[in-house]
Formats: structure tokens, C-alpha cells, sequence
């Protein structure tokens, strides 16, 4: 049985670590390359860093940045925000980062999703899919959660495997910065209607609320931010509770 992999995520804003609830009141946290560091010794299978206001800003992604994460830990981390091309991509593998995380440029030109599949392998694509819940079904926002789609989040994250990503990370809109559990409905849905790994994105307060993404949501990999970076959840604590719940992990 694989792992269950649990990857703190550090939103970056003018080179620290923010956080929001529902993507809004956004406010500084800390310094993205200690706490990774932090993060890298204290348990964490993977690091997400997301550049979140670059889409929307038109710059490129934080290239310096990167390579001094890649100096100071040893576990794989994924970087996103404003990634659109196949030199953008290029540029941050070489400073180190292990995966890249596309959003919208993906949903504006879903070919890119192939064109970088093919050039670096889809181990190291990861489709970001921000997806929010109206009307009785999700749909995929861009922008930072900004602009809604017409597409549904199924029906995109479906596409996007069959156009060569290598993992989907899902996250509610919804859920996000709540602290009231993963929006296990959709990240189930999600998982079983695809053959490659989903991450859930979007909630977590507790404990519980991982082991529920990883058994009722059929997650691959948990995410989470604000209860990591405020350590009201410890990962090697987190990792002990999840192991006696049969849920295998790497400790």
C-alpha cells in the first residue's frame, strides 16, 4: 500500500509566508525558507510553496527564492503561481524545485498541460484545481480564486490526466482556512475518477479531519497550512494518530 503523504503549504506574498480564510484577509506568517527547513525535519513528506498573487500581478515566479529552499531542505517541494510556459517551468526545475503546480494558464491553454508533460515528465506536473461548490455542483476558479469557470471540477481534473498531469491538487474554496474539515465529497469523487494521485486542499482543524480525507475522501496526500504553521498540529503527532488508525504512513 502507498503512503499517505501530509505536505505543508506556504502561500508566498512579497517573499513570506501568508494566510486567508476563503482566500481573503490575507496576513504574514513567517519566513518560507525556515519553515521549510522546520517543516523538512520535523516529518513532512513534501512542501508546496504557491507565488499567490503572481497570476494576478503578470510576474513571473520567485526564481531566487526557490533556490534557497532547495539549499536548505531535503525533501521534494512543488512550486506554482504564475507559471505559463515551457521556460518558466524549465528555469524553476533548474533552481531546484522537484514539481511544478499550474492553475490558470492551465485552464487558458490545457495544451500546455501536454507540452510540459512531454518535456519533463508528468512526475513533475501538478494541475491546481481551486474548485468552489454553487448550485449543487463544483466549478474551477482561476485567478486566485478570483474568476469562475463554466468548467466543472470532474470534468476538468478528468481532462487533465488524459492531457498528461501527473497529480491534481484540489482545493475548496469552500473549505479553505475554516478549520471545519476537507470537502470530502468532491476530493472522493475527484480520486475515483482518476488513476493518478489527488492532494486535498481546504480545511484542516484536526486530526480527524485527515484521517477523514484519507479514508472517506480516498485522498492520496493531505495538505494543509494554518494549523502547521501555527503548530496546533504537530506532523510527527499527526503521523502517530494516523498510523493507529491504520492508515499507512511514513514515519
Amino acid at each position: 500500500m502507498l503512503t499517505k503523504r501530509i505536505i505543508p503549504c506556504m502561500d508566498i506574498q512579497n517573499g513570506k509566508i501568508v494566510k486567508g480564510i476563503n482566500f481573503l484577509n490575507i496576513r504574514e506568517v513567517g519566513d518560507p525558507v525556515e519553515q521549510g527547513r522546520y517543516y523538512a525535519s520535523h516529518g513532512a513528506d513534501e512542501l508546496v510553496y504557491l507565488d499567490i498573487t503572481a497570476t494576478d500581478e503578470k510576474r513571473k515566479v520567485f526564481l531566487s527564492l526557490v533556490r534557497e529552499i532547495a539549499q536548505a531542505i531535503n525533501i521534494p517541494f512543488t512550486v506554482g503561481g504564475g507559471i505559463s510556459t515551457i521556460d518558466d517551468v524549465s528555469a524553476l526545475l533548474d533552481a531546484g524545485a522537484d514539481k511544478i503546480s499550474i492553475n490558470s494558464a492551465a485552464v487558458k491553454n490545457p495544451k500546455l498541460i501536454t507540452e510540459l508533460a512531454n518535456r519533463f515528465g508528468s512526475q513533475c506536473i501538478v494541475v491546481a484545481i481551486d474548485t468552489k461548490n454553487e448550485e449543487g455542483d463544483w466549478y474551477v476558479y482561476v485567478h486566485g480564486g478570483k474568476t469562475k469557470t463554466p468548467l466543472k471540477t470532474i470534468d476538468w481534473a478528468k481532462q487533465a490526466e488524459e492531457l498528461g498531469a501527473g497529480e491534481i491538487l484540489l482545493t475548496s474554496m469552500n473549505n479553505d482556512g475554516t478549520k471545519n474539515g476537507f470537502a470530502n465529497d468532491i476530493t472522493k469523487r475527484v480520486s475515483q475518477s482518476l488513476n493518478i494521485p489527488v492532494i486535498a486542499s481546504g480545511g484542516a482543524g484536526t486530526m480527524e479531519h485527515f484521517a477523514d480525507v484519507f479514508t472517506t475522501g480516498c485522498a492520496d496526500a493531505a495538505l494543509a497550512a494554518s494549523v502547521f504553521h501555527y503548530k496546533e498540529i504537530e506532523i510527527p503527532v499527526l503521523k502517530k494518530f494516523l498510523s493507529e488508525q491504520n492508515i499507512s504512513v511514513r514515519i
